[in-house]
């Protein structure tokens, strides 16, 4: 059984300092302020305010955000949300799993962040908008590979955050095997673990750990793979076909190029799907748990969080999980990579 808690402690803080509790799967809520690209407005606050509550109920408690996340005046508008939500739902709803939400968010290693105090800044702006500490505080991307004389103040600034008792756990993002090698090293020596590292990794983009190599590492390491994007930003829900009709905007782009050229990866997730008696996006996230990652789907409504939570809670077998994988890898046209991934 794949369901509920993980039950295990990666972190290792010090005294008087509480630990992590990773869920199975988690919510990415990138979507929670984005116009651009997700059409936010605020008449959906109410209806995501539902979908947090329902995600904690389910045992889905880690929440993924961004100090980067919101688009125009509405940046730091999905931290703002996280927070309006976790508060309501600890003092009003006074839920189950309370004790077990994961404020997850990632500082972004902006041009103008230069040294540790600038992290603690930023993170201090963060914990701001979301009226609590954050629980797991993530680098986004690590600037290496254009200005690597940055990395290391930004590391300190994760690192002071965290003997400062102001976190409960230092992640990545973003990082491949060299870099989270050398940034391992690093915080290790100041007696900081890395218990997550994230990265975008789906049915439609197996580079992070195909190609880099990253779950090896990762599990040596003991660090907790995290998948962003695990449905491909829809493309993986079966809910598209050749002839459309596709979203609006920039995805409605990419899923007219990308539709016709991934047909054979989805007929065999449909197939899977159909024999299971699930959805084929509850097979593509099944798949990504199946890797020892956590997938962070997003969800605008209830309906979508219903269908995202379907995803725990049963097992694909070996044959499933090496039919899927085999139709993925050979998938002609894989998602481009976020710009920011390291080696």
């Amino acid at each position: 059984m794949v369901m509920g808690f993980m039950n295990c402690e990666l972190s290792k803080p010090s005294m008087n300092q509480p630990s992590i509790t990773l869920p199975t799967m988690g919510c990415g809520t990138w979507a929670w302020g984005n116009r651009f690209l997700w059409g936010y407005n605020a008449s959906m606050d109410q209806q995501l305010q539902r979908v947090f509550n329902l995600c904690v109920q389910q045992d889905c408690t880690l929440f993924d955000t961004g100090d980067s996340y919101g688009t125009g005046k509405l940046n730091g508008q999905s931290e703002k949300l996280l927070g309006q939500f976790t508060h309501h739902y600890i003092q009003k709803t006074m839920g189950p799993n309370s004790d077990h939400i994961c404020v997850a968010t990632k500082l972004a290693a902006y041009p103008w962040r230069l040294s540790r105090k600038s992290m603690v800044r930023a993170a201090q702006a963060s914990a701001q908008r979301l009226g609590r500490n954050i629980d797991l505080v993530q680098m986004h991307w690590s600037p290496s590979g254009y200005a690597p004389w940055q990395e290391r103040p930004l590391l300190d600034g994760l690192a002071d955050l965290y003997t400062q008792g102001l976190v409960k756990g230092v992640g990545l993002s973003n990082y491949g095997p060299k870099q989270l090698e050398k940034a391992h090293r690093y915080l290790q020596a100041k007696g900081v673990p890395i218990i997550t590292l994230q990265v975008q990794y789906s049915l439609l983009s197996l580079y992070p750990l195909t190609q880099l190599g990253l779950k090896p590492l990762c599990d040596e390491l003991g660090i907790q793979l995290i998948a962003y994007s695990p449905l491909a930003l829809g493309l993986l829900t079966g809910k598209y076909t050749p002839d459309g009709p596709f979203p609006k905007g920039v995805r409605g782009v990419l899923f007219r190029q990308m539709i016709p050229r991934i047909q054979p990866l989805l007929s065999v997730l449909k197939e899977v799907a159909l024999y299971r008696q699930k959805t084929m996006a509850q097979v593509a996230l099944n798949w990504c748990i199946s890797q020892g990652c956590i997938p962070i789907p997003g969800a605008k409504t209830i309906a979508q969080a219903q269908e995202n939570l379907g995803a725990m809670g049963w097992q694909l077998s070996g044959a499933e999980v090496d039919s899927l994988t085999t139709a993925a890898t050979k998938t002609p046209r894989q998602m481009v990579q976020n710009i920011f991934q390291t080696r």
